[in-house]
């Protein structure tokens, strides 16, 4: 049986609900994203039945769609606002851009940021690239094809990065096109489904500082500087 509108509306209320409750949510605007985007829509039709579990689903060619709340965590730890130019590594299916793309370019806002998203799967631009249109946000995030561990430079730098898949390090590239005072938001450690999340900051003097927030699974990073 398939969901309604309804129904899943009411399914992502008891989510953020939740992910409120437990502390995982904070900010008003993150949670007013996490509200508004439908995460029935980046789903193919055989997974949007459960949209709203908190948990990865597969989107195809091996990969997933982050966990609710790995995608709270991430976007609260960027510490975004209004106006920013955020790089993602990792398009997947969109959501996670289009989660982002709602805190730094909201609609009727005068100072509107922009998302750049890679993605190194063909398959997976071209669907993230569909999602985003339908969406209604193709003029706030741009989805590439191509090998996201050497970042973007036609748009650096940027105010911001999120990498949505595991690195064996963090990426000399894409800590050469973070602004001074940039947040990158990142997992690294091992291949098989378990790293650390890391905070990087590049204060205004460009000295880097790293924060552990634990632990977490994502797919391995591919590219030049993934695995």
């Amino acid at each position: 049986m398939v969901s309604s509108s309804e129904d899943f509306e009411k399914e992502r209320k008891l989510l953020v609900e939740g992910l409120i409750s437990q502390g995982i949510l904070r900010s008003n605007i993150v949670i007013k994203a996490m509200l508004k985007v439908r995460r029935e829509d980046y789903l193919p039709s055989d997974e949007k039945r459960y949209a709203y579990v908190d948990s990865p689903l597969p989107i195809g060619c091996g990969r997933t769609i982050s966990a609710p709340h790995m995608v709270s965590i991430m976007n609260e730890a960027l510490e975004l606002h209004q106006g920013l130019s955020v790089l993602e590594i990792g398009a997947g299916s969109g959501y996670h851009a289009a989660t982002i793309a709602e805190v730094i370019a909201p609609e009727g806002a005068r100072v509107k940021g922009h998302v750049y998203t890679i993605e190194i799967v063909p398959e997976l631009a071209n669907f993230s690239r569909e999602n985003i249109a339908k969406t209604g946000y193709a003029d706030r995030v741009t989805v590439i094809e191509g090998d996201g561990s050497i970042g973007y430079m036609e748009k650096a730098p940027y105010d911001r990065i999120v990498v949505t898949a595991g690195a064996p390090r963090v990426p000399e590239p894409l800590v050469q096109q973070m602004k001074n005072g940039g947040v990158m938001v990142i997992p690294v450690g091992g291949q098989h489904m378990f790293q650390t999340l890391l905070v990087v900051r590049k204060d205004q003097n460009g000295k880097i500082s790293i924060e552990d927030k634990g632990g977490c699974a994502f797919v391995p990073l591919t590219g030049k500087y993934g695995f």
